[in-house]
């Protein structure tokens, strides 16, 4: 195993958590204003739901950052920004004045999407909580032909 094979996934990770757990921590400071614009989106019992936010965003990014449960967290992850996306940067519903920087915002969504699918599909890689608990498994050509 090479170095990008070792540290590549796990750089990646880090990023991708370092989103949410900045986010998480602003909402922990500001969950009335947070919970106010979910309202304001039509989220129901925005008010309870807020704490979930930050739980997921903040806890769950700091296990994804250190590759704990990986796996399930890409696909919660994934399934909330496809909703944060829909919910919240609907630019083709908003005036024209507003479409393309909530064009942008949906794409940027997505592309984390993306990367939380990879995590789902592929794991947190060998620098892991993950690994070292033995909830990673090997894929790839070398996978296959053990199989």
């Amino acid at each position: 195993m090479d170095a990008v094979e070792k540290f590549a996934p796990l750089v990646g990770r880090i990023l991708l958590a370092l989103v949410f757990v900045t986010a998480g921590y602003g909402k922990i400071w500001g969950t009335a204003t947070t919970a106010a614009y979910m309202a304001s989106h039509g989220i129901p019992m925005s008010n309870l739901l807020v704490y979930g936010v930050v739980l997921l965003e903040l806890g769950g990014g700091l296990a994804l950052a250190f590759g704990l449960f990986a796996r399930p967290l890409g696909l919660i992850f994934a399934l909330y920004l496809l909703t944060l996306a829909l919910v919240f940067h609907n630019y083709w519903a908003m005036p024209e004045a507003q479409q393309h920087a909530q064009q942008i915002a949906f794409l940027e969504h997505l592309a984390m999407l993306g990367g939380m699918l990879y995590i789902f599909a592929f794991g947190a890689g060998p620098w892991s909580l993950d690994a070292l608990i033995g909830l990673e498994r090997r894929h790839g050509a070398a996978a296959v032909a053990r199989a």
